[in-house]
Formats: C-alpha cells, sequence, structure tokens
C-alpha cells in the first residue's frame, strides 16, 4: 500500500511538472516596489519566513510515510436555496464547502474562496475530488456582489468558478498582490491589495490582512504573488476570514482587534496532519480555538474541513476534534460550529440600547 501511494504521488507529482513546464513555468516577479514582504522576486513573511518552504526531502519524507485515514468517496449533501438578498445588520453564512462560504449582510452578497470544481488539481482525474457536492448549487446562487480570494492555491482559487461568476454577475473580485494578471488571462477582472490595502462595497470596507501562509500555482511560481485574510468592516461589526493560515504566535489574530468587535470569524480547522509537516501553515482545531480568542470573535465558523482530502487526517476528526477543544476551553459549542455543505448559520442583527424608551 505504501509502495502505491508514493508512486501514485509520484506519477501525480511528474504530470504537475510536465504540465508546469508547458504552461506557467515561472511567470516572474510582479512589476511592483519591495516592501518589508517583498524582496523584489518573492513574498515572504515580514520577518522574511518563506511559510511552508522545506526541504525536498521533508516533502519526500511525508509522501513515503503518509498513512491517510480512509474518506468516503461520497457524503450526501441537501443543498441550500438562499434567499436573494439580507439587508441590515443581520448575518447569513451558508456553508459551500471548503473556504468557500456566500455570506450575505447589508443587502450585500459575498462569496469567499469559491470553487464547484470536482477536484482542486489541473490534472484532469488526478487529485483530491470532492467528498461532498457543493453545499449550493451554482445556479441557485443569488447574484454575487464581491469574491474575497485568499491566495492561488487549487483549492482557493479555481479560475472555471471564477470566469462562470464573472461572466454572470461581474461581480468585485478583491484578490492580494501579484494574482491579477493570471486573471486577466482568462478574461476575469479582479482588484489586488497589499496587507493592509483597502477597497469600499457599498457600506462595507474590506481589508487585506497578513496571514502565516503561501500561494503558488505550480512549482517554480512560488511565492510570486500574495496571500491574505480579509475583514469586512460592517455596521454592527467586522466579519473576518483567514482563508489559509497557520497560527504562528497569534499576533497576527490579535492584530484584527484593531478594528473593532469581530461579529464572526471564519477559520479553518481542517488539513493539519501530520503537525510536522503542515503546522506552519495550517492550523489544527486546538490552535483555531485560540485564534478566536485572540481575535475576541463573538461567534466563529470552522472551514477547510470534509471537502477534498488533502491531509492525513479523517474527514471527520477536524469537527470532533473541535469541539473536544472548545469543551477544554469552556466555550459554547454553537459559538464555534464546523458546518457541513448546505448547514446554515443566521446571526441576528446587532441589538442596540433604545435611548428615551
Amino acid at each position: 500500500m505504501r509502495w502505491r501511494n508514493v508512486l501514485l504521488t509520484g506519477l501525480a507529482l511528474l504530470a504537475v511538472c510536465g504540465v508546469a513546464l508547458v504552461h506557467a513555468a515561472d511567470p516572474g516577479p510582479p512589476d511592483i516596489p519591495v516592501s518589508d514582504h517583498f524582496n523584489g522576486e518573492r513574498f515572504t513573511m515580514p520577518d522574511g519566513r518563506m511559510v511552508g518552504d522545506k526541504p525536498p526531502g521533508e516533502l519526500l519524507r511525508w509522501l513515503w510515510s503518509r498513512k491517510p485515514a480512509p474518506w468516503p468517496e461520497h457524503v450526501p449533501v441537501t443543498p441550500a436555496i438562499p434567499v436573494a438578498r439580507v439587508e441590515g445588520e443581520q448575518i447569513v453564512a451558508t456553508m459551500v464547502g471548503h473556504a468557500s462560504v456566500l455570506l450575505q449582510t447589508q443587502g450585500l452578497n459575498i462569496l469567499t474562496d469559491p470553487i464547484w470544481a470536482e477536484r482542486a488539481t489541473p490534472i484532469f482525474g488526478i487529485g483530491p475530488a470532492r467528498a461532498t457536492a457543493p453545499g449550493i448549487r451554482f445556479e441557485d446562487l443569488p447574484k454575487i456582489d464581491l469574491v474575497l480570494l485568499s491566495h492561488g492555491h487549487w483549492d482557493h482559487m479555481d479560475l472555471p468558478t471564477l470566469k462562470r461568476l464573472w461572466e454572470r454577475d461581474r461581480a468585485l473580485i478583491l484578490t492580494p498582490l501579484g494574482h491579477k494578471r493570471l486573471l486577466s488571462g482568462e478574461g476575469i477582472e479582479a482588484t489586488e491589495l497589499d496587507w493592509g490595502g483597502v477597497a469600499r462595497v457599498g457600506p462595507l470596507s474590506v481589508v487585506a490582512e497578513p496571514v502565516e501562509h503561501w500561494t503558488s500555482r505550480w512549482i517554480l511560481d512560488r511565492n510570486r504573488a500574495l496571500w491574505a485574510g480579509w475583514t469586512i468592516l460592517a455596521p454592527g461589526g467586522s466579519i473576518y476570514f483567514a482563508g489559509d493560515s497557520g497560527y504562528g504566535d497569534g499576533n497576527l489574530f490579535r492584530a484584527v482587534r484593531r478594528h473593532g468587535p469581530v461579529r464572526l470569524a471564519l477559520l479553518p480547522v481542517g488539513a493539519y496532519e501530520p503537525r510536522w509537516f503542515m503546522a506552519d501553515q495550517h492550523m489544527n482545531p486546538a490552535e483555531a480555538v485560540k485564534a478566536m480568542a485572540d481575535l475576541d470573535a463573538a461567534q466563529a465558523l470552522g472551514l477547510h474541513w470534509g471537502t477534498f482530502q488533502l491531509t492525513d487526517e479523517a474527514r471527520e476528526a477536524p469537527k470532533l476534534a473541535l469541539a473536544a477543544e472548545l469543551a477544554k476551553a469552556g466555550v459554547a459549542g454553537p459559538r464555534f460550529p464546523a458546518l457541513a455543505a448546505g448547514e446554515v448559520l443566521e446571526l441576528p442583527a446587532v441589538a442596540r440600547a433604545c435611548a428615551g424608551c
């Protein structure tokens, strides 16, 4: 079994390398000024680190020693049919799957890292396949006003989905620096932001936030573009979307408090085993609970689990571990659910004191 896993993974990597050399070996650095997180060639963390930058031997060690838990090939889903709009300070979050969530508030419809593809891979028929159908059928999506992209990995930036959304809705697509040239090549218009950059969308302000991660599409283009989380500043409190992130020392999450109260934090809770290989780039459930506290979030929602088998833990492991960690921390389970595809979280409008009542 181990030999088969290594052989299949090796063949997949060879296929990826071949396609990469033909199609997109390396686009070169983007034409932007040097900064504390861009050295003129590649993006880094502000302290110069490249998250996930491990020697080739470490990857081979993981591939050789992998013992991935079995996953079901197909998990039944009852797709949600969202309303056209949600007005005012009410927030409705519908789980599509993986890091894809439909957020509805202030009369706007927002999608995070939308992927409706059957596989999170550039190679047809090879790579992680969906275990669950999307929690909303694409044809049932309301008109989308805003798309937030966290980085360029295939399970977060799905070009066919983005093209369908752009052609149908002409939504504002926000992306970290360096991804616009890829999207433009597909006829998709996007707006790039650096960390700390702000975009206005109706009554909302959207801020690009640093997170502990990295990005690439192929092999040689590693960190030619930036990665980010997003804070949506809205009347009544903010919504935070981490995308993909390791925990680090927690300071990046605590820094988000500068914007004021976080009503809802969308945090990854899956794709974390083995820890010796994944810890710097993917939080585990225990760290996600700490991140919720660092953000001082009133409510959180667990993402990045149960859709694509990217790492070694069992499909239900993140959900079970999250419940256990919440109990340890004395946090009520409903404050941080890991919703299944098609499930919905509703936050009512913020109650306000009535002066003179």
